[in-house]
């Protein structure tokens, strides 16, 4: 009668311990993305809210920028001064050039009457001599004038290098969303002062989840990348849904197991982390359980 009575209780505890029917245990997360003020200035609107669903690239704010604009219509005025004064070297090169067309086309006549004997070569001499005096004024000329051409251009450069600068600074101060997806978290609201680094949001996008689980050493062997698990998501009670999921990244490292995992080895100190991807029905939240079965 002992011995029947040991055995039953043997089996009662049995059936009252811990049941793992899955392989390995984990929490679904989504890559999230905090969005932060690339500008200083104050908030003048910023169109989000908890929840809310934004598109790759929107617009869902502005910072201050009327300093900066201002800033820009300065340069701007300043890079139109300093194009006016580029010198118009063609118009200062034509009277030289003038001259010297003079000069040359009397040298012409003067050799013809030098051939004559109507002139003397100490005539054809001299203006030989102006021309060559006049083209080394062209020659001075044109290099002055295309040094202080090249100072203007260069300074130009300048100037619009800052006023892209400035663009830039502009376009910063637009608080956009450098991904598509749901809003979890909204760190400041309009008219708050804003400085470059402080967060402003939080992004994630929750159509394309994953669950972050927990495998011992012995399992590695049966997971390869791009396999095809089952993924049970539990939301308590008897609410389980099922999933198909396949595996994007298994963790090179060991770890300690988190404290609010279980695995099939209670033993099991050390455990690789693996990425899960899951398409996401609506149902599936950031930090919900789940379980996989391979």
């Amino acid at each position: 009668m002992k011995q029947i009575l040991h055995i039953a209780l043997t089996m009662l505890a049995v059936s009252c311990g811990p049941k793992i029917q899955y392989d390995a245990q984990g929490t679904f997360e989504a890559t999230e993305v905090v969005v932060s003020s690339e500008a200083t200035g104050r908030i003048l609107r910023f169109n989000v809210e908890e929840g809310m669903p934004v598109t790759n690239g929107a617009t869902v704010g502005e910072i201050d920028s009327l300093q900066l604009h201002l800033q820009r219509k300065q340069l701007e005025a300043q890079l139109s001064a300093l194009i006016g004064s580029r010198p118009d070297i063609k118009a200062q090169a034509a009277s030289l050039r003038e001259q010297i067309a003079k000069q040359q086309t009397e040298r012409n006549r003067v050799k013809n009457m030098l051939r004559d004997g109507a002139a003397t070569q100490k005539q054809l001499d001299d203006i030989e001599a102006q021309i060559r005096v006049l083209e080394s004024q062209l020659t001075a000329t044109l290099s002055t004038l295309g040094k202080n051409t090249a100072a203007i251009d260069d300074n130009a450069a300048a100037l619009e290098a800052q006023i892209a600068a400035i663009d830039d600074r502009i376009a910063k101060c637009r608080i956009t969303s450098p991904v598509g997806g749901t809003v979890l978290v909204k760190y400041a609201e309009a008219g708050e002062f804003a400085s470059v680094g402080k967060p402003l949001m939080k992004i994630a996008d929750l159509d394309n989840i994953y669950l972050r689980a927990y495998f011992t050493s012995d399992q590695l062997g049966q997971l390869r990348l791009g396999d095809k698990v089952s993924v049970t998501a539990d939301f308590g009670g008897d609410e389980r849904y099922d999933y198909e999921g396949h595996i994007t990244w298994i963790s090179p490292e060991s770890e300690f197991t988190p404290k609010t995992i279980q695995t099939k080895d209670s033993r099991a100190n050390l455990v690789y982390a693996v990425k899960i991807a899951v398409k996401n029905d609506g149902r599936l939240k950031i930090g919900l359980a789940g379980e996989v079965i391979l």
